[in-house]
């Protein structure tokens, strides 16, 4: 195997970046939390389901395709879920079902690939029983009252990903009070269900999972006990990530769950926390459908291109005016690629966009990088090809870009038209050649007359191109 360049990625867990080194080249192993599928996911969760596409694209590009193995879960069991389902009068299959599929359309919509893996809670439930038993065997967990708890004060070292004072962390945990509970940190990891409550039957009584457990579980089916990185929103460091890692440590006697454990930032709209209560919580189904932000529909390109304008780390303030202004470049982009009738492009990302991403998944930086290219690209075609072939290896939908080429050289007008145009632009370019800049610039203002702009530049040899469009 060629040498991999070095990606550098900062790890949540040791507060740095570090070179990552994969457990196993010929298997890059990614876990990423998915959504809980009661409600519509919201923009805010569109962010780490977009930041962690473009990284197990640059994974794929390193390691090459079939050696990553790229996790995504679905928790179909969940409290929000009863009630939601209950609020609705539907059943919890009909609601979780309903907003699965919702979900995969907005994220295709988004230019994000499918994940190797969905794994859904509910299939899991028998890998949940066995780590929950094993942390039993080794005194982290015990039963009480048809519940079982993660003892924490078990764990040593519990806390270093949040590394918060224990008075925080029981105030971020939401700790239930609760008599049979050990200590006040303690969490679930089995609780008896009613009759009218989704259940499954156990060694403590018919009942269903934490959340927290869940990914354990998922996560060990499928990547293993440890494995490269785990993923998600900053807001799932404490306690959802802090449990996994306790859980799965415990369970299986490891030092760590993931080697790297990486967190995007939070999101707000137009300045303020993202709340029902402020009437700003907006969903991606919102953004793509309706004219509800902004005054207009948003397509999937423009939300993709917005969020990765900025560093994964860094907050996002999320404002109409930032799409209107995305939207005009990934405009100002198709037309650059349609000028020079690029007809298809490879999903093939150029260097200096891979560098960027290297460091750290800077995406700020790769996109400041990409504009470079296409101002190249306004009169260079290699450029323009570039500019196609790292656009649709970023996730873009350019295959739209292809067809502008035939707008702007107007398959639509009139064909007498179109023809005496083709004759000037052939003229002048044989004028050019010819160093007649006099009679070149003669046509230029005839064609202008007519309404017709012109864009010099050269083609795939090098040669002089001239394409045009119609202005009026």
């Amino acid at each position: 195997m060629s040498q991999v360049p070095q990606l550098r990625l900062y790890n949540t867990l040791t507060r740095q970046k570090e070179d990552f080194a994969p457990i196993d080249a010929a298997r890059v192993r990614l876990y990423v939390c998915g959504p809980t599928v009661y409600v519509f996911a919201h923009i805010g969760n569109a962010r780490p389901i977009i930041v962690f596409d473009v990284l197990n694209r640059l994974l794929r590009h390193l390691y090459g395709t079939t050696a990553v193995t790229y996790v995504r879960n679905i928790t179909d069991v969940d409290d929000k879920i009863n009630a939601r389902a209950a609020e609705r009068g539907i059943s919890i299959r009909a609601l979780t079902e309903e907003t699965a599929r919702i979900f995969h359309e907005d994220v295709a919509a988004l230019g994000c690939l499918p994940p190797d893996v969905e794994p859904r809670a509910t299939e899991h439930i028998a890998e949940m029983i066995t780590i929950i038993e094993k942390l039993i065997a080794a005194d982290h967990a015990y039963a009480a009252e048809g519940h079982v708890l993660f003892s924490v004060p078990s764990m040593s070292d519990y806390g270093q990903l949040s590394r918060r004072p224990l008075d925080e962390m029981i105030a971020g945990a939401r700790v239930d009070v609760a008599a049979y509970k050990r200590d006040d940190m303690d969490f679930v990891l089995w609780k008896p269900s009613k009759d009218h409550e989704p259940g499954w039957e156990s060694p403590w009584g018919r009942g269903r999972p934490g959340w927290h457990i869940e990914c354990s579980a998922m996560s060990w089916k499928h990547l293993g006990e440890t494995f490269d990185i785990h993923g998600g929103g900053i807001d799932l460091v404490f306690p959802h990530h802090e449990n996994e890692i306790a859980q799965s440590r415990c369970a299986f006697g490891h030092d760590v769950m993931a080697n790297v454990w990486m967190h995007n930032g939070f999101l707000q709209v137009e300045g303020e926390k993202m709340s029902k209560s402020l009437g700003n919580f907006i969903t991606i189904r919102q953004l793509l459908a309706t004219d509800d932000f902004g005054g207009q529909k948003w397509a999937g390109d423009v939300l993709r291109l917005a969020m990765l304008r900025t560093h994964y780390r860094q907050p996002i303030d999320w404002t109409a005016r930032a799409l209107d202004e995305t939207q005009k470049t990934l405009e100002n982009w198709a037309d650059i690629v349609a000028r020079h009738k690029i007809g298809s492009a490879q999903p093939v990302p150029h260097a200096t966009i891979v560098d960027a991403l290297l460091d750290d998944l800077n995406t700020a930086a790769a996109f400041a990088a990409l504009a470079e290219l296409a101002k190249a690209a306004r009169h260079d075609y290699s450029s323009a090809q570039n500019l196609a072939n790292t656009a649709t290896w970023l996730g873009f939908d350019t295959s739209a870009w292809f067809t502008r080429a035939e707008e702007a050289a107007g398959d639509h007008l009139d064909p007498a038209f179109k023809a005496e145009v083709e004759r000037l632009v052939a003229a002048r370019l044989d004028a050019r050649a010819q160093k007649n800049f006099a009679e070149s610039d003669r046509l230029r203002d005839e064609l202008a007359a007519k309404g017709v702009q012109l864009k010099d530049g050269k083609g795939a040899n090098g040669e002089a191109v001239t394409t045009w469009e119609v202005k009026r």
